[in-house]
């Protein structure tokens, strides 16, 4: 994601970290109703594998996990893209029922959806279900997100309390400084719950690879991070953090790119996404010269009509899925003809949006606080489970969801 700040964003940002850095270093006690409701905060680490806590950079991460808990990993949902699974931690839906199944979308009414599409990320008609920052503000509660996506738009008629439109150019650390300085207000401002994402290892991986020394180096980048964010929280009373992951990532070799014209002839269907899960939408009249071409195993890739995608995906029934859905081999996309030459250069790139099953796709899940049993390692979960978590941290009612918190049930204490 790469988006211009504008001018009236800069100002913004420029007085926020004013104010977060004018901040004393220490703070006061924190007042018995802060002890008895703590904030919660919701932390993205985008492409961030499970395994990278083995490689020994990550000494605040792994302290958190220690001291709380960690799932074994989670799983995300198909397709295992960015925009997809933020969005399914945050609503508890599928991306099959929340409707936002790719990051690039066509929509017979809205247009058409990305990433870069300003009108569209902001346009709440595109995001279906209820967000939890919807679910809290409803209630009664003050919301803060920093990045989310999502979060953008006004869904169901609400937004957060506050939020900011992407900005990749705003450092990690300056990141953190700000949320700091908005859970160290006084109660009566300060969010009941709030966002924080990084984009830079997803960044790193996508350039040089998910194993490679830049990506390593967006690891401790990040932990460092966590540990900033680590010592500012603990100057401002009990908080009840959850760091999770949207994917993991895979090596993608050098010339493992294939043309989507040698898919199907662009006479008999269009491609409506390219990368690693890729959609088709047959050309009137073409359908069954589309299918021939498309349906079944190929030599790297594979292909179904939206209604006999795999059933443990849980996708296809949403109208915005393509009429036919094809999903790439590990390490393998499919783009335009005319970006194959960029592709297909000499150096070994990061990749995601492969099936969910793979080893590869595993995403992570660490949580600590008050509300977590110290020292609990929980078997593998879907990401979907994580929304009705954050419904029971907050204290909402949780909206109509996919997820299950009986899968995270012998992490939690007991409630007083």
């Amino acid at each position: 994601m790469s988006i211009l700040r504008t001018a009236a964003t800069a100002a913004l940002l420029a007085v926020t970290l004013a104010a977060c850095s004018a901040l004393p270093t220490t703070t006061s006690a924190p007042s018995a109703a802060t002890v008895a409701t703590p904030p919660v905060l919701l932390v993205s680490l985008d492409g961030f594998r499970p395994d990278y806590l083995e490689l020994g950079i990550t000494p605040n991460l792994n302290r958190l996990a220690a001291g709380g808990v960690r799932a074994e990993w989670m799983n995300p949902s198909y397709p295992t893209l960015t925009f997809p699974n933020h969005y399914t931690v945050v609503t508890g839906l599928r991306p099959d029922h929340h409707g936002i199944i790719h990051n690039t979308i066509s929509d017979p009414e809205l247009g058409e959806f990305s990433l870069g599409n300003r009108a569209a990320v902001a346009d709440g008609r595109w995001w279906g279900g209820e967000p939890i920052w919807v679910g809290a503000e409803n209630a009664g509660l003050k919301t803060a997100t920093m990045f989310w996506p999502g979060s953008e738009a006004e869904i169901r008629g609400v937004r957060p309390t506050r939020w900011l439109p992407f900005d990749e150019s705003l450092p990690a650390d300056a990141r953190v400084d700000m949320m700091l300085g908005w859970l160290g207000e006084p109660a009566a401002t300060r969010p009941r719950f709030a966002t924080l994402y990084f984009e830079h290892l997803d960044k790193a991986a996508h350039a040089h690879s998910f194993d490679s020394p830049e990506a390593h180096a967006a690891v401790a980048k990040l932990d460092r991070a966590i540990g900033r964010l680590i010592e500012g929280l603990q100057q401002r009373g009990p908080v009840n953090l959850v760091i999770v992951s949207d994917h993991g990532m895979a090596a993608a070799e050098p010339g493992h790119s294939i043309a989507i014209e040698d898919m199907v002839a662009p006479t008999d269907a269009t491609a409506i996404t390219h990368g690693q899960a890729v959609g088709f939408a047959p050309l009137p009249g073409r359908t069954g010269a589309a299918e021939k071409s498309l349906l079944g195993a190929h030599e790297h890739y594979e292909c179904w009509r939206k209604d006999a995608v795999p059933a443990a995906w849980q996708f296809g029934s949403h109208p915005r899925v393509p009429a036919i859905v094809c999903q790439m081999h590990e390490g393998w996309d499919a783009r335009p003809q005319a970006t194959l030459a960029r592709r297909n250069s000499t150096t070994t790139r990061g990749a995601h949006g492969y099936a969910p099953e793979a080893g590869s796709m595993r995403s992570l899940f660490i949580a600590h606080g008050p509300a977590f049993v110290p020292g609990t390692t929980l078997p593998a979960f879907d990401n979907v489970d994580v929304y009705p978590l954050l419904a029971r941290l907050i204290g909402i009612q949780p909206a109509a969801n996919d997820g299950d918190i009986d899968s995270l049930a012998p992490a939690l204490r007991a409630r007083p």
